[in-house]
């Protein structure tokens, strides 16, 4: 392991400051003594101003990022975030507000998440949406919720079954289970679709509804998507649409045209909002006419009409059977802000668009590769495309020996053993924000490893050999934390 930059610990030396604290401009008072800590009991690092700017720079480029690279990583949509998005989200009106304070001092706000709730009701071909999810997955719960709580409506208590095909993102059937529901998997077809067959098998009374994403997470468009939604309906079941894939057809098709009940947003996804560390999320839920009564409460709402010389009044409106609220406040406001930022920006055609560019980056890139790795699936692909990390002629390499070595090239991994359902699976995601000349650094690089896999593997199992440390043990890392700002042998006594 090479680390490159010490602990700031290990660069404090007795007696350097880095600040300067301005006389105080009230008299002095004593502490309580119970409050007041020594030298020794405060124990900080004692370093000069330079010290902490190079060493938080140092570490800051240490980790691979969409600002620093290359970052294709299958099924979460790692495009780069407009600092426009930035900028507004960080406006002072914005920015100080405060969930608490009267609604009548807070138009501008309301008025953003209305017009945010407009957009995603007809992107998506829904009637009614809402804002308060905090994340993807949090909007699953809050759409099998809603689904549950229309059955129960209904007296149709014997629904307890919810259909998810093996394709599926993990995060939907511990939805459902933490709903208090049964997952019943499904196959999937010899072309990567949901087996009609057992489909048509699994519908029955008992059936809450399918869970589905489309597309799928093979990157492949649903072929009987219309079929598969009649199927359900017909047993009396929801549709649930997993909206993590959207970003392929925003535009171009809409979940609520193709009979989809519920479908929540990834914002980070389809509209670009900062990603995992950089988060939080938002996962806004749209529905159809037969769940919008059971929203979770508040929704934005106009609450009273406006005229040609004044604006409406924005307020909070509650559904007249909704399962209540999913969270604090309203949701992420200022993920809203950057999504409403966003859409304004680009417009109805510039989103179709970017969903267009997606699937075509997806589609040069696996034409490029498809000759030297096998592809799951071998079809058109829509925007995000599975190959197989493996041959039968170099039995040792692995997907994982791939990903590491891709990180020699400045790359970042893709996403490796998911779908579950493909051996050695190597998930790709080049979205719309990359150039033509960085898909072909990233192919070149990929076909530069096939042909190592074959000559010199060991390039492969040992590597990366050119990042700030090796090869880590991944489970060791994930299972024995070592949290701590000290030197590791003063911390271990």
């Amino acid at each position: 392991m090479k680390m490159t930059e010490p602990l700031i610990y290990e660069l404090s030396s007795p007696g350097r400051v880095g600040i300067a604290l301005p006389e105080p401009d009230v008299p002095l008072a004593e502490l309580p003594a119970g409050l007041v800590r020594d030298a020794d009991s405060l124990d900080l690092p004692e370093v000069s101003q330079l010290d902490v700017v190079r060493h938080f720079n140092h570490l800051s480029i240490l980790n691979h990022s969409i600002d620093r690279g290359f970052y294709p990583l299958g099924s979460c949509t790692m495009k780069y975030n407009p600092r426009l998005n930035e900028d507004t989200a960080r406006l002072p009106g914005f920015a100080f507000s405060h969930p608490l304070q009267d609604p009548g001092t807070a138009q501008g706000n309301l008025a953003l998440m209305y017009q945010l709730q407009e957009w995603l009701k007809e992107i998506g071909g829904f009637v009614a949406v809402t804002l308060q999810p905090a994340a993807g997955a949090h909007g699953e719960f809050t759409g099998i919720l809603m689904m549950r709580a229309y059955h129960l409506d209904r007296d149709d208590t014997a629904r307890k079954k919810i259909l998810i095909p093996n394709s599926a993102h993990g995060t939907n059937p511990a939805s459902t289970t933490m709903s208090g529901l049964e997952v019943v998997e499904l196959p999937s077809d010899d072309r990567g679709n949901i087996d009609l067959e057992a489909l048509r098998n699994a519908c029955g009374p008992d059936v809450v509804g399918l869970m589905i994403t489309n597309p799928n997470t093979l990157g492949l468009f649903e072929e009987h998507i219309e079929q598969v939604v009649k199927l359900v309906h017909e047993c009396g079941g929801l549709v649930y649409g997993d909206g993590a894939n959207m970003n392929a057809i925003v535009g171009v098709a809409r979940p609520g045209d193709l009979g989809f009940d519920v479908m929540h947003y990834n914002l980070h996804k389809t509209f670009s909002t900062p990603h995992g560390g950089g988060g939080p999320g938002s996962g806004p839920v749209g529905v159809s006419e037969r769940l919008k009564d059971f929203l979770p409460a508040p929704l934005i709402g106009i609450v009273e009409e406006g005229d040609d010389d004044e604006p409406p009044l924005y307020g909070f409106v509650t559904p007249k059977k909704s399962i209540g609220r999913v969270k604090a406040f309203n949701g992420q406001f200022g993920m809203h802000v950057r999504a409403y930022t966003y859409i304004r920006v680009h417009g109805a055609s510039g989103l179709r668009e970017n969903s267009e560019a997606a699937v075509l980056n997806a589609n040069y890139l696996l034409a490029k590769l498809k000759g030297a790795y096998k592809v799951a699936y071998d079809r058109v692909c829509m925007h995000e495309f599975v190959l197989e990390g493996h041959w039968a002629d170099a039995p040792d390499v692995h997907a994982l020996d791939i990903s590491k070595r891709l990180m020699d090239f400045g790359i970042h991994p893709p996403t490796n053993y998911f779908p579950l359902i493909v051996k050695e699976a190597l998930m790709i995601e080049p979205t719309e924000t990359e150039s033509k000349e960085t898909l072909d650094q990233f192919a070149e690089a990929m076909l530069v490893i096939a042909r190592e896999a074959h000559e010199s593997p060991e390039v492969l199992k040992t590597a990366p050999h050119v990042t700030p440390v090796a090869r880590l043990d991944e489970v060791r890392a994930a299972k024995e934390l070592v949290l701590c700002c000290r030197p590791i042998p003063e911390w271990a006594e």
